[in-house]
């Protein structure tokens, strides 16, 4: 098996779609109205589904987590520590909350976390390094 994206599901789409798009720069893969909406992120494909949709399709009714949810953590990487703070700066203009400010962490590496509009926990974080040397 191969990874093929992530998915949320989101209680107000139209939110969730400039949020990621216009605050976080995921190209969106097809029309904004779409009943599950393709995002895609460095080659990785991100999902947002329409909560009664997929509630709808699987025939289901689910419950979901109100508030800051701490179930996942998706993490996104900068290549300076300068760009940790200003990208936390863009996204808390922009509606993202707050979690813990940007930070040196002791093991060497910068790091701050959010939570987007339906309380989804994001990572911008950076080893001061080049994203292609990161690991080296």
């Amino acid at each position: 098996m191969h990874l093929d994206g992530y998915g949320l599901f989101v209680k107000d789409m139209g939110a969730m779609i400039r949020f990621y798009r216009d605050v976080l720069g995921f190209a969106i893969k097809e029309a904004e109205d779409a009943d599950n909406v393709y995002l895609v992120k460095d080659g990785t494909l991100f999902l947002l589904y329409g909560r009664k949709d997929f509630e709808k399709l699987t025939d289901k009714r689910y419950e979901y987590l109100k508030g800051v949810n701490a179930h996942s953590e998706m993490a996104l990487y900068v290549d300076t520590f300068a760009e940790v703070d200003e990208q936390y700066a863009h996204a808390l203009a922009n509606g993202a909350t707050s979690l813990m400010e940007p930070t040196t962490e002791p093991w060497g590496q910068r790091t701050c976390f959010i939570a987007d509009p339906e309380g989804n926990i994001i990572e911008i974080g950076s080893w001061n390094k080049p994203y292609a040397e990161k690991d080296l």
